[in-house]
Parts: C-alpha cells; sequence; structure tokens
C-alpha cells in the first residue's frame, strides 16, 4: 500500500513508556512491511529530540510524520512541525501511532488506542485539518518559554499534579502520590483569565486551557472541545480543592460540567494572570509559570484518520 503522501517518517522514542515503545517497534515494523508501506524509522534517544527529527525530514521533503509513541512524543514532533505560529510545511501531514503508554489525544478522534491498528489508519487519503496552540508563559529564570501543544494545558492545580509525579510518563502510583501531594499543599490562587473581550476575576485553584478533550489517562477533561473550530474551551475551577476529588468519576464520563463551581469561557485569545505565579503544563508537561497566554492556530496540522 502507498500513501498519497510519500514516504512514511517513523519518529519513535524506544525508551519511552519504561521501554514499551521499542518493545512495541518490531510488531510495528511487521505491521507496515504488510500493508507495503514506504516508511523509514528516526528513533528520538532523549524526551525533545524528536522535535529536531521532525524538523529535520521536513527539510529533506519529506511529508508524513508519524509519532510513534505517547502523547509526549506528539507533542515533541509537532513542536517540529510548527514555527513562529506556522506550520514548517503547509502540505505535511502528521499521524499518530499510540504505543507503549498509549495517547489520550486520539481519543477525541476515535482513532485507536493500540499500535496494530493504528498502523492500518495511516493508509489512505483521509485527513482531518487540526488547530494546534502557541503558549507563552515564564521561565523560573525570568526568561521566555514557548511551546506548541495539540491537546490540554493546565495552570494551577493539574499543573502540580504533573509537577510531583514526574510527567505524563509517571507511574500510576506516582500519578496518584503526586495528586495527594498537590491536593495537600496547592493554595487557591487570585486569577484573572481573559478569553478575547471577557475577563474573569476569581479565586481558583486550576484553570484548563484545552484545545482537545481527553487528558490523565482516559478523563474525559473538555467534553465540549472539537479541535478544529478556532476556538479553546477554558474551565476555571473556582470551588475547594476537595472537589478535585470528589469530581474524578464525572471527569472520566465528561460530566463534570457544567458545574456552578466551574466557570466554563471559549476564545481565539487566552490569558492567564496569577497572584501568587503557578506553574503551567502543556500535554503532560511543565513548561514555566503564569503569567502565560495561548493563541489558536487555526487548522495548522492535518492529521491523518
Amino acid at each position: 500500500m502507498s500513501s498519497p503522501f510519500g514516504r512514511l517518517v517513523m519518529i519513535a522514542e524506544p525508551a519511552a513508556g519504561r521501554g514499551r515503545v521499542g518493545e512495541e517497534l518490531p510488531e510495528i515494523e511487521r505491521q507496515l512491511q504488510a500493508a507495503k508501506f514506504r516508511y523509514r524509522f528516526v528513533e528520538a534517544a532523549a524526551p525533545g529530540e524528536a522535535t529536531r527529527l521532525a524538523r529535520e525530514a521536513l527539510a529533506e521533503g519529506d511529508r508524513f510524520l508519524v509519532a510513534v509513541g505517547d502523547d509526549d512524543t506528539l507533542h515533541d514532533v509537532v513542536n517540529g512541525m510548527v514555527e513562529g505560529g506556522r506550520p514548517v510545511n503547509e502540505n505535511a501531514v502528521l499521524g499518530m501511532v499510540a504505543a507503549g503508554s498509549g495517547s489520550d489525544f486520539v481519543r477525541t478522534f476515535g482513532l485507536p488506542g493500540d499500535a496494530i491498528r493504528a498502523v492500518r489508519h495511516l493508509g489512505g487519503h483521509r485527513t482531518y485539518p487540526i488547530d494546534a496552540v502557541a503558549v507563552r508563559c515564564m521561565t523560573p529564570e525570568g526568561g521566555d518559554a514557548e511551546r506548541v501543544f495539540v491537546n490540554v494545558a493546565q495552570v494551577g492545580f493539574g499543573a502540580g499534579v504533573v509537577q510531583r509525579s514526574g510527567g505524563v510518563r509517571s507511574s500510576g502510583l506516582r500519578h496518584l502520590l503526586g495528586f495527594w501531594r498537590t491536593l495537600a499543599t496547592q493554595k487557591p490562587f487570585e486569577a484573572i483569565v481573559r478569553a478575547d473581550r471577557k475577563t474573569l476575576e476569581r479565586r481558583a485553584t486550576n484553570v484548563i486551557v484545552a484545545n482537545a478533550q481527553y487528558r490523565g489517562g482516559g478523563m474525559r477533561i473538555s467534553p465540549r472541545s472539537y479541535p478544529g473550530d478556532g476556538l479553546l474551551d477554558v474551565q476555571v475551577w473556582i470551588g475547594p480543592r476537595s472537589e478535585a476529588f470528589t469530581a474524578i468519576p464525572k471527569l472520566y464520563r465528561g460530566e463534570h460540567v457544567p458545574h456552578p463551581n466551574i466557570k466554563e469561557l471559549r476564545g481565539r485569545e487566552i490569558s492567564v494572570t496569577t497572584d501568587p505565579p503557578v506553574a503551567v503544563e502543556v500535554d503532560g508537561r511543565v513548561i514555566g509559570h503564569t503569567p502565560a497566554t495561548f493563541s489558536i492556530l487555526h487548522e495548522a496540522l492535518r492529521l491523518k484518520t
């Protein structure tokens, strides 16, 4: 099977998922060969290297880039495909093969969460234009941190959990410990959230800025998000910290909104200012602290579906 988008560049980080991605690569390659795809594998030796590999593949003329791994790998590949608020190559196509610990991002589109079936989805012409999000915040050293993401960002409690658990690739036990430590120590903060021309000033515990729907291993954290509508969905949690725990069952079903203690906003440009500054995480990676701005990059990428 030949792809209408040319050779597939499979960008994998074998060590991800405590080595589970590397264990799945031989079967992924067998599936590619069985489907008669033209492809090549490139391997990232460390987190962040997939960004460079994606950029190099585009510079060499390839235009079908496939992230092989989890949402962290996808995040790095996306940052290699977008620069200065624009796609590096407008004809490029992004593919995803969930491997290792899997991917929350693919759930929004109903794409397979296992590697074997995901490979079969790489054939054919069908793509879907999706939005990306440019985020800028402060680094601990006082500089600017700039990234692009496609899934979900959190400011405050959610970022604290990521920070204390070690990131999206942490084990379930470490994530649980990070949750309880954050619940015990994270204090509410004064937040000013602007969504285009609307402004909300409240004492908050968490701010969610979502492009897609799922996060945290299957939580439907933003059930109204549609990653092609040119808008970001914002939730400002203003209730007590304990609601982060009691809301968990509803979060998996996407039934936590509407709620009187969750204020919802939508917009193309979002800014979050807090007192005191709090951590900012995007796609499960803490990148800095507030103040932070989020700008929609409408239909910046083409997702293979």
